[in-house]
């Protein structure tokens, strides 16, 4: 079971982990080993998700969420298959913790009296600057 919040947790059966070779440093250990962690969070059919979490995850993951509605996550940061395992863990977490925050709604605001007369002011300005740069008429 892994813990987003005190509330908020994901089940065992939503999570598959395979470990494949890395690249990377590790010299022939990298041949031997595998140390990368793919962790796969099926967040499309999860039961502890809202929909309007689920739409904002879907956001927030981009091409790591798959046409099944699951996020695909791969690390091999380190030379550990426990570490790997532990950042990908803790990646996810973040994500999903991002998707739990509604963002805030923008309150349309009008401008003030004030800033609308000081804009037509200065457009009347610069159109008197403009219309001072015509041609010279012709003085004989």
């Amino acid at each position: 079971m892994l813990w987003i919040t005190e509330t908020l947790h994901i089940a065992d059966w939503e999570l598959s982990e395979s470990f494949v070779r890395s690249s990377g440093p590790g010299g022939q250990n990298v041949n031997k080993v595998s140390t990368a962690v793919e962790l796969r969070f099926e967040a499309d059919r999860s039961p502890h998700l809202t929909p309007s979490v689920k739409a904002r995850l879907r956001k927030i993951a981009g091409r790591k969420w798959t046409l099944e509605g699951a996020i695909v996550l791969q690390v091999e940061d380190t030379r550990s298959q426990a570490r790997n395992r532990e950042i990908a863990r803790d990646r996810l977490v973040e994500m999903i913790r991002a998707a739990l925050v509604a963002p805030k709604r923008r309150i349309a605001t009008k401008p003030t009296l004030g800033s609308q007369r000081r804009r037509i002011a200065a457009k009347v300005q610069r159109g008197e600057v403009k219309s001072l740069r015509g041609k010279v008429g012709d003085e004989e």
